[in-house]
C-alpha cells in the first residue's frame, strides 16, 4: 500500500490527556501534556473527572446526536487515541499514562514470548479457536457459547482454558497506574470502574461513586469507565436503533449527573471511535494458513503475523493477493521505524509480540480467528481511519454551589 492512512497524533492523545493530569497534580510527567487539556486543569477544581465512555468517537456523536446537545455543545475539540484505537491498548495508556510500546497491552490477544501462545488479555485466558483450526489444542471443551440462534451456521469453538494460574499480561508486561503514581505524589486519585473495588456493576451505581468521592475532603482525580456504547456497537453496528437508544441514553444520564457535582472539572471522552465492519474469518484462506506459525493476535483491524522461514519472502506477495489495498502491510522493522504502538522506551517485550510482519485495516474489512465472532461483530475497530482514531475532548465546568 503506497498511500499512508491516518496516524495517531502522539503529541494530542489519551496519553497526553494523563500527563497533563500528572502535571497538574503535581506527579512526575513521561510525555508531553495536552494543551487543550491543560487551559481546563489550570483553573484549580476540587474534583477532576474523566468519564471514559467507551468508543464513543467523534464521529459517534456526530451520527446520533444533536449539535446544540449536551455532549457536542461542551464539546472543546477533539484529540486521538493511540495505536491499535482499541480498548486494551487504549484504556491502559489513560491509566498509565504510557504509550502502548511501552505498556505492551497491545489489543485484545497478544501474543507473550516468554509463554509462546496467545492470551486473552484482560480475561487471562487462552486465545479462542474454532474446532478445525490447525493450531487449535484439543484440550479445551468443544461449545456453542449459547450462540445457536445468532450464528447456527458457524463451527463450534473450543471453550478457553485459564491462560496460567498467574495473571500473564501483569506478570510480563506490568506497569504503574494513576492511581499508584498520584499517591507517590502526595496527591489522590481514584477509579470508578466495575473491575476496581468496590466494583460498581452499572452506571448509575458508577455516578453514585464518583459523587460521594467528589463530595470527599481534598482536591483528587477520579477516572470514571463505562462500557457503552462499544458493546452495543459491536452487536448491532454503529447506526443500529439498538445503538442510538444506548447514546441518547447516555448523553440524558451524564447530563442529570453533571447537574449533581460542584467544583468540579467533567471531562468526557474515549478510548478510540467505531466502525460498522465487513467480516472475514482467516481460517478460509489457506495460502495465508500455511504459512502461519500461529495464529494473529492483537485485534481484527490489527494482526500480527508470524511467518514460518520458508514463507518469509513470499509472504507479502500472498497476503496483498488476498487483501490487496484494504490494509496497510508493514514488515516489523517499518512498525519499529515508524513508531506506530508510541515513542517512547520500548517495553522489552513489546518487540517479540509484534511477529514478523503486522496487517492493519485502511477500508472496513476485519480478519477474525474463528467464524462466531465474524458473525456476532458488525462493529469494530483498532484499524487506521479517522473514525476510529479521532475522539472527543467534552469539557464540562461546574463552579462551587
Amino acid at each position: 500500500m503506497s498511500k499512508i492512512p491516518p496516524l495517531p497524533n502522539y503529541d494530542e492523545c489519551l496519553v497526553n490527556l494523563t500527563n497533563s493530569v500528572y502535571k497538574a497534580f503535581g506527579a512526575e510527567t513521561s510525555a508531553p501534556t495536552l494543551p487543550l487539556a491543560d487551559r481546563y486543569l489550570d483553573k484549580g477544581y476540587k474534583n477532576v473527572v474523566v468519564l471514559l465512555l467507551d468508543a464513543m468517537g467523534v464521529s459517534i456523536l456526530e451520527k446520533h446526536l444533536a449539535p446544540d446537545g449536551f455532549f457536542r455543545s461542551h464539546l472543546a475539540g477533539t484529540f486521538s487515541s493511540v495505536f491499535p484505537p482499541t480498548t486494551v491498548a487504549a484504556t491502559t495508556s489513560i491509566v498509565s499514562g504510557q504509550y502502548p510500546s511501552e505498556h505492551a497491552w497491545l489489543g485484545w490477544d497478544c501474543y507473550y514470548p516468554k509463554l509462546g501462545k496467545n492470551v486473552t488479555v484482560f480475561l487471562n485466558r487462552d486465545q479462542m479457536q474454532e474446532v478445525g483450526s490447525p493450531f487449535a489444542t484439543g484440550t479445551g471443551k468443544t461449545t456453542r457459547g449459547g450462540h445457536d440462534d445468532f450464528a447456527p451456521e458457524c463451527p463450534d469453538f473450543e471453550e478457553p482454558l485459564p491462560a496460567a494460574d498467574f495473571n500473564v499480561a501483569f506478570t510480563y508486561t506490568p506497569y504503574v497506574d494513576f492511581y499508584n503514581k498520584l499517591r507517590a505524589a502526595g496527591a489522590q486519585g481514584y477509579y470508578a470502574t466495575p473491575f476496581v473495588e468496590p466494583y460498581p456493576q452499572t452506571l448509575e451505581d458508577i455516578f453514585a461513586h464518583v459523587k460521594k468521592l467528589c463530595a470527599e475532603d481534598g482536591r483528587k482525580y477520579i477516572y470514571a469507565y463505562w462500557n457503552e456504547p462499544d458493546s452495543t456497537m459491536h452487536r448491532t453496528g454503529t447506526t443500529s436503533d439498538a445503538s442510538h437508544e444506548v447514546i441518547t441514553d447516555l448523553e440524558k444520564k451524564v447530563e442529570e449527573f453533571a447537574a449533581e457535582l460542584s467544583d468540579t472539572l467533567l471531562i468526557v471522552t474515549a478510548d478510540h471511535g467505531h466502525m460498522d465492519s465487513q467480516n472475514v474469518c482467516i481460517l478460509d484462506y489457506p495460502e495465508i494458513m500455511k504459512c502461519l506459525v500461529r495464529m494473529p493476535s492483537i485485534e481484527p483491524r490489527t494482526l500480527n503475523l508470524f511467518i514460518k522461514d520458508e514463507y518469509k519472502e513470499d509472504f507479502p506477495k500472498i497476503f496483498e493477493k488476498e487483501f490487496g489495498e484494504k490494509f496497510w502491510f508493514l514488515t516489523k522493522e517499518e512498525v519499529i521505524e515508524r513508531k506506530l504502538f508510541g515513542p517512547g522506551t520500548e517495553n522489552p517485550e513489546f518487540r517479540g509480540m509484534i511477529g514478523d510482519f503486522v496487517a492493519i485495516a485502511t477500508s472496513d474489512v476485519s480478519i477474525f480467528n474463528t467464524h462466531l465472532e465474524a458473525a456476532l461483530m458488525p462493529g469494530g475497530h483498532a484499524g487506521l481511519s479517522k473514525e476510529e482514531l479521532e475522539i472527543p475532548f467534552i469539557a464540562i465546568e461546574l463552579p462551587k454551589a
